[in-house]
């Protein structure tokens, strides 16, 4: 089957979806406005795109009040001693989940995120593990031990703590002692760090350690040190946690410079075991305002809920007292996170739901306003997979054609959506852009080299610029991202086709994402500075099966926030075409579930209403109106609208010759 004519895009009447699997991690960012703050942790961290986490002990979960201030103030949790290597491998070669599944469950069921804790740590380790003294065999059971372990959370943990207090105390800024130093020598960290990579692409790989809050000291500079080099060496690294486990006085004078320096290595920080003796409340607030201040760092986690819960009750250091209730180290913290007590909507949901996008949505349809318009030599079926920008007071849409022979590009441009449908249909053919398949089109303004950029498939990735979006015949010949298909994608792509590129890009990074019908969303990445070249280190980003993660991804930056929208087209139970969504705060990172459910989705039939009549029961390939038209894709928060295909409801024969046409969804439940 030649996948540049996308012909093997059949589909069963009726087909099963896996469940989907919770693709998380952190987001970062900036403080609620007021009217939207919210009266619990989790819920008000979460207005910025960070997680606010606690400790969960699996033996706890039957005391009713330790649970319901767990599922109200938190949306993240971190297992304290059940996924340890005493819990989960106690005799080599046997594993035992029961506890760490029942954390993980449970928060799947509340929507929390899940941290892992730990792979790699020389305590709470089995003698049968301290005993090893041949390295080859030591280096097989840690590797074995990290697969087995991530493998059996896959895609539902968001960081894990890799390797944990691998560095001493004291002045040496070294390696401490301990079997894996001893027997492997001081690359047993980047062999644990390579191999969880390999167990797990999509998760966040952390470095854990206390007493590196201080930046001045020999400790912070070791852990500072191997950060750097492994950047620098292209050895997996995504975070630094920092325990945070305070004195009375709190975080050093340096800890918001610490958490900076590491930042700009190019890792996220986490605050990942926060207690303070006696809970003074402007210690928690200085602690917490020092991550806010800090865009990479993601998230906080108290190590613990009750000070009854806490491995230092004497001490009395945590956020509730023993009987569960709220101490003015709370409040503190919430202002700092930007919340208020007297929020008029206390959300006892899921802490999701306080996200700056909704986590449902409602849309309205117009009826079909763009159609093909054939002439002499173009003899068109279908209009699809449309591009949009609104430059100098038109729309500006690109979109693929498409008849029973293959695809190519067309142009267009309207002051309004009444006039759409008269609009002059260009057809790029006709210029350097050339003959042959050309298909899902993107647009967008690179403002380093004021080039407007127009990304598509040609079996390759590949794209074209123009200084004028509204010159049709401005655009440059095809040139190619890639030399050819990236290794990954050719070990995964299996019966599907390579489809569907999305350029992005943040302030340092370009990243290139990609489809392949076949249930995994690909990226790759360059730098700003040698963009559109140098696209290397494609990954799988996220993964599910085949129709739960078809293709047509599509990624913004949200307006106002650090948070980031995926969207992806799946195939539903019923065979038409839907879109699912996560977030992000980072577009390197993980994806957390936003509305990803055939019950719940971003938009399927189900949640759209057809004030014209209902034309069409597919939702398929569509773009964003966006708020800016440069390469960060940046949308609103609300008010959200969507330029979609759909197609006659009883259309049916060659998937090339259906009979799509472009309509436009626009919100309805928003809340601005």
């Amino acid at each position: 089957m030649n996948p540049l004519t996308r012909l093997g895009r059949r589909r069963a009447s009726v087909l099963s979806l896996v469940a989907v699997a919770a693709l998380v991690t952190p987001v970062a960012a900036t403080a609620a406005p007021d009217a939207v703050r919210a009266s619990t942790l989790g819920a008000q961290a979460a207005q910025s795109g960070r997680y606010f986490g606690t400790a969960v002990a699996a033996g706890r979960l039957g005391d009713g009040t330790y649970t319901g201030i767990l599922g109200r103030e938190f949306n993240s949790v971190t297992p304290e001693n059940e996924m340890k290597w005493d819990a989960t491998e106690r005799s080599r070669g046997q594993f035992t989940f029961g506890a760490a599944d029942q954390i993980v469950n449970g928060a799947t069921a509340r929507g929390q995120r899940v941290r892992g804790h730990t792979l790699v740590w020389h305590s709470q380790l089995p003698d049968w593990v301290k005993g090893i003294r041949d390295a080859n065999t030591l280096r097989g059971v840690m590797n074995n031990h990290i697969t087995t372990v991530m493998n059996r959370y896959k895609g539902r943990i968001h960081s894990w703590d890799v390797v944990n207090e691998a560095f001493a105390d004291g002045g040496s800024g070294q390696l401490r002692g301990s079997v894996f130093r001893d027997v492997l020598g001081t690359g047993f960290l980047e062999q644990a760090f390579r191999t969880a990579r390999s167990a797990d692409p999509a998760a966040k790989l952390c470095y854990n350690d206390y007493s590196i809050e201080n930046w001045n000291d020999a400790k912070t500079q070791g852990v500072y040190r191997m950060v750097r080099d492994f950047k620098a060496r292209g050895v997996p690294i995504d975070c630094v946690g920092l325990q945070a486990h305070f004195g009375a006085g709190g975080p050093p004078g340096s800890f918001q410079t610490t958490l900076s320096n590491f930042a700009a290595l190019g890792v996220d920080v986490q605050i990942t075991e926060l207690d303070i003796a006696q809970a003074p409340p402007n210690a928690y607030a200085n602690t917490v305002r020092a991550c806010m201040n800090v865009r990479r760092c993601t998230g906080i986690t108290v190590w613990g809920i009750r000070d009854s819960d806490s491995w230092r009750s004497g001490e009395n250091p945590l956020l509730f007292d023993r009987n569960g209730n709220k101490k003015p180290a709370y409040q503190a913290t919430l202002n700092a996170l930007g919340g208020s007590a007297a929020a008029q909507r206390a959300d006892t949901r899921s802490p999701r739901s306080a996200a700056a996008l909704p986590s449902s949505f409602r849309w309205s349809s117009s009826g079909s306003l763009i159609s093909p318009k054939s002439d002499a030599t173009h003899r068109i079926a279908g209009i699809k997979d449309p591009s949009v920008v609104h430059h100098n007071g038109k729309y500006h849409v690109f979109a693929s054609t498409a008849n029973s022979s293959g695809y190519n590009l067309v142009y267009l441009n309207f002051s309004d959506w009444s006039k759409a449908g008269s609009a002059t249909h260009h057809y790029l053919d006709r210029t350097a852009i050339g003959a042959g398949y050309r298909a899902a089109p993107q647009v967008f303004y690179y403002a380093p080299q004021r080039l407007w950029y127009l990304v598509y498939q040609t079996g390759n990735a590949s794209y074209s610029t123009n200084p004028d979006i509204s010159n049709p015949n401005g655009w440059s010949a095809p040139r190619n991202f890639y030399a050819s298909m990236p290794d990954i994608i050719k070990q995964n792509i299996g019966n599907g086709h390579w489809v569907d590129m999305w350029v992005i890009c943040d302030s340092a990074n370009c990243y290139l994402f990609s489809s392949d019908d076949n249930g995994h969303l690909y990226r790759s990445q360059t730098t700003v500075g040698q963009f559109p070249n140098g696209f290397t280190n494609t990954v799988i980003a996220a993964r599910d099966s085949k129709y739960a993660m078809f293709e047509a991804s599509n990624v913004y930056k949200v307006q106002g926030s650090n948070q980031y929208l995926l969207l992806v087209e799946a195939i539903a139970s019923d065979g038409r075409r839907y879109f699912r969504s996560w977030t992000s705060n980072s577009l390197a990172g993980s994806w957390s579930p936003l509305a990803a459910s055939e019950g719940n989705p971003f938009a399927k039939s189900n949640n759209v209403t057809f004030p014209a009549g209902t034309w069409t029961r597919d939702i398929s390939h569509g773009e964003m109106i966006r708020a800016s038209n440069d390469q960060t894709l940046t949308i609103p928060a609300c008010k959200l609208q969507y330029l979609y295909q759909g197609k006659d409801p009883n259309a049916g024969g060659d998937y090339n010759s259906l009979p799509w046409r472009l309509g436009l969804l626009t919100q309805t439940n928003s809340t601005c």
